[in-house]
């Protein structure tokens, strides 16, 4: 584990904070559209992911569930953060994006590395900023973008978390992850198509303009 650590999070940790990760964190392996965390769970450890990529998820009981954003190898979960510090239940779900491998570090270690690395201090700190950041980001589609430009935005950050430019989700899931009807992202993506931004495949599709 001490190798994987240090691949990933080397230029940011002391070595003596890797130690104490590998002394007792938990290393996990999963796959594509495995529940990492779900609504209503007690958190007891923080992920770190290694590989991979994680959508989280924000529940709307008349609406579906509300895609908030990604997470990718080096980052961590905010909201995990603040359920883990305050012993809250969680409100929001964690589903992998792709396969991958995550660390998962127990609750009590997060306050106390907190008084004894800096390098931690700033990473939590960071990451806490990274992710506000990108909450505002969607409220800032929700309130004031279309939908056109919306699922132009999904795409780009499909494209970028899996470093391909085919992206192998359905309509349906677009739209579930959108909170928005099938019709509609059909519709759209067909019209993205006309303009020559993307190419619909029979199961995948394509972005060419970025």
């Amino acid at each position: 584990m001490k190798n994987i650590l240090k691949e990933t999070y080397g230029l940011l940790f002391e070595e003596k904070l890797i130690d104490e990760i590998v002394a007792v964190s938990l290393l996990r392996d999963f796959k594509q559209d495995d529940i990492l965390i779900d609504f209503g769970d007690y958190i007891k450890k923080m992920p770190l992911l290694i590989s991979g990529a994680i959508k989280i998820l924000r529940e709307d009981v008349d609406e579906g569930d509300l895609l908030l954003y990604f997470i990718e190898k080096g980052d961590t979960c905010a909201m995990s953060m603040a359920c883990c510090m305050g012993e809250t239940k969680s409100e929001i779900k964690a589903v992998a994006e792709t396969n991958g491998t995550v660390i998962m570090i127990p609750v009590h270690k997060m306050e106390e590395w907190l008084g004894k690395y800096k390098s931690w201090r700033n990473y939590i700190f960071n990451s806490y900023n990274s992710r506000l950041k990108e909450m505002l980001h969607t409220i800032d589609n929700l309130a004031f973008m279309n939908m056109d430009k919306r699922i132009l935005h999904y795409l780009q950050d499909k494209v970028k978390i899996n470093h391909s430019k085919e992206i192998k989700n359905t309509h349906q899931q677009i739209a579930y992850d959108l909170h928005t009807s099938r019709v509609v992202v059909s519709r759209i993506l067909k019209s993205l198509e006309n303009e020559g931004t993307i190419r619909l495949h029979r199961a995948s599709i394509e972005l060419l303009k970025s």
